[in-house]
């Protein structure tokens, strides 16, 4: 009977792989409802969540929404650029908008 060593390797690829921060910009045509829906739809966060950072970027005219792979930070963008215009608000002429810039 021999004793055999099992050597494993962990990829350390994804984990060092940059990050990038995908930002919601804060306008005056979307309502704090919308902001909430488009957050809970498209990125999966709880109402509380999803309210703290509609607050958030009301308040302080940016919020960080997810931080991610480059690939995925670009198709959120898209994805909130794609969303819509406001239902709730009469004049509200698209969605909202959003950039991607890297993470510290």
């Amino acid at each position: 009977m021999s004793d055999t060593a099992t050597i494993t390797h962990t990829d350390h690829r994804q984990s060092l792989a940059p990050r990038w921060h995908v930002i919601l910009c804060d306008d005056d045509a979307h309502s704090y409802d919308y902001v909430v829906e488009m957050l809970m739809s498209l990125f999966g966060h709880s109402l509380e969540r999803a309210f703290s950072m509609a607050m958030e970027v009301d308040s302080q005219g940016v919020v960080i929404v997810e931080t991610t792979s480059y690939e995925r930070a670009l198709l959120k963008q898209e994805q909130i650029h794609d969303y819509g215009p406001d239902p709730r608000i009469r004049d509200c002429q698209g969605s909202m908008t959003a950039v991607v810039e890297p993470a510290p």
